[in-house]
């Protein structure tokens, strides 16, 4: 079948991306899905740091590649061995398949797949097969969703079912927002009711994180960040405190406001100095947690002494440390009762023919995620 697709043919484009426009909207031919595989009409969209970070060339993808991977959407017909999903059914996308089968998977932690991690890394589906072609042409997918289109086939193991009574703009932000977030906050680090957090960076991750936090029952929630208007979201959401970044004196306030330093602090700025700056916010004997994904070669300089003596902990985290099959469902129901209103950190929607202009807009900070609306 034809769809259209936002399709990236070379990375490194000079901003304003507007005006190089190196997302093209092209009409692609999507195969029918094979063994395993799900067709999915695409609701909604989200534009993430994540994709930013292929236009730009940070993180490199093979080439051409129809990007996207933060989504939800209704299933149009699953292929052969899909049984436990039917027409009809709303899902979630999942940018981080999970075989089932190999060591981190059989230990319980989906988010290392190895072999969802080789087929991201070579732009093609859990099953190995690409189904986007234009003429001859390959086009790869992103982390097995190229979600910046109409319809996607994807990977069974890329989907999570999700009641129909949540409305599927606000769904795809469970994908990779929510479940990065808070999964850091529950899954990660484990914050118990009473413990002091802080965040850094306040996207669409590190406000989901603070939405965490707060349903975690943390006691003092700090939240930092460049923006003024990202401060005052996070305020309005329930963070107990709020810190300009550039402030001179921004590792004191936090360690003021959390009594010495918080027991958890949260990176997600993507910065080496923003991690960097998150260890010094951290309490003695606490835990500093990074999903910030910045430049491969950013390396951070610690305190060896400080990290020993303190028994201070640096940890990674994943797409949460996740389990979607478990986490996406327990989330959606925290949405419906009021304790994650993700629905407020979506600054807009958008047609998929603005896309350009809305990766500048998440460049420059003045949004925390646009969604790209398929449903008109």
């Amino acid at each position: 079948m034809k769809i259209k697709a936002a399709v990236l043919r070379s990375m490194g484009a000079p901003m304003p991306y507007a005006q190089s426009q190196p997302l093209h909207i092209e009409e692609v031919e999507l195969d029918r899905p094979g063994r395993d595989e799900v067709l999915v009409k695409i609701a909604a969209a989200g534009l993430c740091h994540s994709d930013l970070s292929v236009i730009n060339g940070s993180r490199p993808r093979p080439m051409p590649m129809a990007i996207g991977h933060e989504a939800a959407g209704v299933v149009i017909e699953a292929g052969d061995g899909v049984d436990d999903l039917k027409p009809g059914d709303h899902v979630v996308m999942v940018f981080m398949p999970s075989c089932g089968h190999c060591q981190p998977c059989s230990q319980g932690r989906p988010a290392l797949c190895e072999p969802g991690a080789v087929a991201n890394g070579k732009g093609e589906l859990l099953t190995g097969a690409i189904r986007l072609h234009e003429g001859e042409e390959t086009i790869h997918h992103h982390l097995g969703c190229s979600a910046f289109a109409d319809h996607a086939v994807v990977s069974r193991r890329s989907l999570v079912r999700i009641d129909k009574d949540i409305p599927l703009d606000v769904a795809a932000l469970f994908g990779c927002a929510v479940l990065t977030g808070v999964g850091a906050v529950v899954n990660t680090a484990r914050v118990q009711a009473g413990e002091t957090v802080a965040v850094v960076g306040l996207g669409g991750v590190g406000l989901a994180a603070v939405l965490g936090a707060l349903a975690a029952g943390a006691a003092r929630v700090v939240a930092v960040d460049l923006s003024p208007e990202k401060l005052q979201l996070a305020k309005d959401l329930g963070a107990t405190g709020v810190v300009d970044a550039r402030a001179p004196d921004a590792i004191e306030q936090v360690r003021a406001l959390t009594g010495g330093g918080a027991d958890f602090v949260f990176e997600f700025a993507g910065s080496a100095r923003a991690l960097e700056n998150a260890y010094k916010m951290t309490k003695r004997g606490g835990t500093t947690v990074t999903a910030g994904l910045p430049p491969p070669d950013a390396v951070l300089p610690v305190n060896i002494v400080s990290l020993v003596a303190e028994e201070r902990t640096v940890k990674g985290s994943y797409i949460g440390t996740c389990v979607p099959v478990r986490d996406v469902p327990r989330y959606v129901e925290l949405y419906k009762a009021g304790r994650l209103p993700v629905d407020r950190l979506m600054s807009g929607r958008i047609p998929l023919e603005d896309i350009n202009e809305g990766f500048d807009r998440l460049h420059d900070g003045s949004v925390v995620r646009l969604v790209v609306d398929f449903q008109g």
